[in-house]
């Protein structure tokens, strides 16, 4: 099968298309999913998860229909459906790849208002905004909230998700050029990044969802209120990560409550999201469709800052629809 792999390491890895993989058997409770289009996270060349599968297939978004189920397999799925899904980090194979295998709590059935390329966009983006908003912050409705990075895959879903299901006074920070599209999306307020006091023009907000970190992270701590919390996607993490010693603001911000996460798959918060794209309450990402010839290209294209739109891979002979 046509699968990208990664080699070399991650300090030079090295992108290319191989046509010589095994098409993989689904066993036990596995899903095998033909894949008709997959996402591009181009953070993931440095993820050292990457480098510990045999065959070095990155990607983790993917859209497709189910060809196979394992003997093991009791869920309501079955061979023919129209699937999306987030695959875990420590997959054995990624998702950039004619086929791909899937447990059961990675896969959900695709949105049938999205065509395999928008779908394929969205499962790390719009999942990392719902378990930011509703699992870490635990946002309450009309809460008021920052969103740093708002333009971008993940802050595009938090200005929605905390807007449209719950009445929330959301600020982004993002570059002029995309302010007037976060305010279609539901954006109250939004500032330029790029000001040297943007931190001065927002106050007491509840919550805080960075995705930049550094210095956009440090600043936002004057932000928030007493007893808010700021919760961080930042790639790289903060230096207290993973438990790594405590912010530094607590000295002057003792009662913010400091969170970074990573993503846990979740079939589950996949259909809920569904169900909001089918009834428009959330729109899709804007994508950028590459053949998979153009592989190279194509991630070239996703590590690039101010791109329209989110590079995805499609496969031959699948239509994206």
């Amino acid at each position: 099968m046509k699968a990208i792999q990664i080699m070399g390491d991650k300090d030079a890895p090295n992108i290319r298309l191989s046509d010589t993989l095994p098409k993989p058997d689904p066993k036990e409770r596995e899903i095998l999913i033909k894949v008709f289009a997959a996402g591009i996270t181009a953070d993931e060349v440095t993820w050292p998860e990457l480098y510990t599968t045999s065959n070095r297939v990155p990607g983790h978004d993917i859209s497709g229909i189910v060809e196979a189920l394992g003997p093991e397999y009791s869920g309501s799925l079955s061979v023919g459906d129209g699937v999306f899904a987030m695959l875990r980090a420590n997959t054995s194979q990624g998702g950039q790849a004619e086929y791909a295998i899937a447990l059961p709590d990675e896969v959900a059935l695709k949105p049938t208002s999205l065509s395999h390329g928008e779908a394929a966009a969205l499962p790390i983006p719009i999942l990392t905004a719902w378990e930011a908003i509703f699992t870490h912050a635990k946002l309450q409705k009309g809460a008021k909230v920052l969103v740093t990075g708002a333009s971008g895959a993940v802050g595009l879903m938090l200005v929605q998700i905390a807007s449209h299901l719950l009445g929330a006074e959301v600020t982004g920070l993002a570059s002029p050029q995309n302010h007037a599209r976060l305010k279609e999306l539901g954006a109250s307020q939004v500032l330029d990044y790029q000001s040297s006091n943007w931190e001065q023009m927002i106050d007491n907000v509840d919550a805080v969802f960075d995705t930049v970190g550094g210095a956009v992270l440090d600043r936002a701590w004057e932000t928030v209120k007493k007893d808010g919390v700021i919760v961080t996607v930042a790639d790289p993490p903060p230096p207290w990560a993973f438990g790594e010693g405590q912010p530094s603001q607590l000295q002057d911000h003792p009662y913010v409550k400091w969170i970074y996460f990573i993503l846990t798959p979740s079939s589950e918060s996949l259909e809920a999201v569904g169900a909001l794209l089918d009834k428009g309450s959330v729109k899709p990402l804007e994508v950028k469709i590459f053949p998979v010839e153009s592989a190279l290209e194509a991630w070239t294209y996703a590590g690039q800052r101010g791109r329209q739109g989110k590079a995805v891979i499609k496969f031959p002979r699948q239509l994206i629809s």
